[in-house]
């Protein structure tokens, strides 16, 4: 055989190699999104991607009583950011059902149905507890894009002998690559410092140096720009909760019906908050045969 057909044999062997390897790469998902295409999303980390939200379940932002401080506050930093100005990342901590999350998705909504000029196109992203460590993936994938990122976490808290808080503290502040000025993070928890007590009291009693050890958990919170506290709510509070959905959906119920039948429900669940609220009026809504 000669030269000639010896090259013509390899360069064929190669040409079938190559299509062998492009068979075996795994094919890009095909539903990767455009991120013009919708203004919210899920991270997917195991599979690298996002899933775009076609429907956000959120309430209006004026629907939200009882929380008019932190709401205000939430409202002008999540303003400033996707206006291009300084902003903060946010912990939003405290009693259960009283719109923590609710307020973050509603804040979004409000701020993406504004007629500015000037105002950048601001996209939410949530990103499961279990997904933090892969934070930086993310942030690589949208640092460079035109469009604001909110980047946001549900119930965000650790447990005894996790390690995971340390790679957050790096990406909230003091990593090499720092966060892209796009991107800001917004948090929710049940614990103002994102750790049982008793994980904090263990720190302290058994370390070498107990300050420093308790230190080390506490400060993860301290990176967080702004902490806003939601509170357990009072009767007056609850009932205008109760009464403003009732209104804003629709429902004809007089007040003092309202008024039992909301104390009642309350008491049979032992708390008063925004999601006891909405409860109620989705069972009155349901008594009366409208949707909500």
């Amino acid at each position: 055989m000669n030269t000639e057909d010896q090259l013509a044999r390899i360069a064929d062997s190669l040409d079938r190699i190559a299509l062998s390897l492009q068979h075996a790469l795994p094919a890009r998902p095909a539903s990767e999104p455009d991120l013009g295409e919708a203004d919210a999303y899920h991270w997917e980390a195991a599979e690298g991607r996002l899933l775009p939200v076609k429907k956000v379940s959120r309430v209006p932002l004026d629907l939200l009583k009882g929380i008019s401080d932190v709401s205000s506050i939430l409202l002008d930093n999540t303003l400033q950011f996707a206006r291009g100005h300084g902003a903060n990342n946010a912990l939003l901590w405290g009693a259960r059902g009283m719109g923590k999350s609710s307020l973050v998705k509603a804040v979004h909504a409000h701020i993406g149905a504004l007629d500015e000029p000037g105002l950048k196109r601001l996209i939410l992203i949530e990103i499961a507890r279990e997904d933090i460590e892969s934070l930086p993936v993310l942030m690589r994938r949208i640092g460079q894009d035109e469009a604001r990122f909110i980047i946001f976490c549900d119930d965000l808290s650790f447990d005894r002998d996790e390690t995971s808080y340390k790679a957050l503290k790096t990406i909230l502040d003091g990593g090499l690559e720092g966060r892209p000025d796009n991107v800001l993070l917004y948090a929710t928890s049940n614990r103002r410092h994102l750790m049982p007590r008793d994980m904090i009291e263990n720190e302290r009693a058994t370390a070498i140096n107990p300050g420093e050890a308790v230190e080390e958990k506490v400060s993860l919170s301290d990176r967080f720009g702004l902490w806003l506290g939601f509170h357990n709510c009072d009767q007056p509070t609850y009932l205008a909760m109760v009464r403003g959905y009732c209104d804003a959906y629709g429902m004809e119920i007089d007040d003092e019906t309202l008024r039992a039948r909301a104390i009642e429900w309350s008491a049979t669940r032992g708390a008063r908050s925004g999601r006891v609220a909405i409860q109620l009026v989705r069972q009155l809504a349901g008594e009366m045969g409208k949707a909500v």
